[in-house]
């Protein structure tokens, strides 16, 4: 994955734009790093030219699922400038039950129900038991064995405005265990 080259520019007064909207939270500009795999392995697709600029956040696993969807509530002012928040992720990531080399047809039923469960909160709003993942029971916990790829996910839903739309246009699970569901708002 270090091979694959996504040059896109990045946005310094955009850069300082976040840093002033996430105040008084500490937020660094790092330009040394160079994008994640889950924004080029993303954008690469969507922007192959690599052509808009990006600024990637890094997400702090030591914090609670609360203090990520606040964060997205601050950056939610963003979109009135134009700015795509893109959150990428897997809904439902458990790599220690994915069938590495085997074909099953179907997903996990564990997988599935937690996704449906998850839409359906999506759709009616219900961000609460979503940022209170750890307490929905076993599917979310095999759904979710660590956060770092649920959790961009809630900064996403946390821009939602008021009557805007919630819609999955990609949706399917790889593996028996990653959820390729996209989740789009507005």
């Amino acid at each position: 994955m270090f091979q694959v080259q996504y040059p896109a520019p990045g946005d310094p007064a955009l850069a300082r734009k976040v840093q002033h909207l996430l105040a008084p939270l500490e937020v660094r500009l790092d330009n040394s790093w160079g994008l994640d795999h889950g924004t080029w392995s993303v954008l690469r697709h969507v922007y192959p030219n690599a052509d808009i600029p990006v600024v990637q956040l890094s997400i702090d696993e030591s914090k609670s699922a609360s203090f990520h969807f606040e964060i997205g509530r601050k950056l939610a002012p963003l979109r009135e400038d134009g700015v795509l928040i893109l959150g990428s992720g897997n809904l439902v990531h458990n790599l220690h039950a994915y069938a590495w080399g085997r074909h099953l047809p179907d997903p996990y039923d564990w997988a599935v129900r937690f996704e449906n469960d998850a839409k359906q909160m999506m759709v009616a709003g219900e961000y609460k038991p979503l940022i209170e993942y750890e307490t929905l029971g076993p599917e979310a916990l095999l759904s979710i064995p660590t956060p770092d790829h649920y959790l961009p996910m809630l900064y996403v839903l946390a821009t939602r405005q008021e009557r805007e739309t919630v819609t999955f246009p990609i949706e399917g699970v790889d593996g028996g265990s990653i959820s390729m569901l996209t989740v789009q708002v507005g």
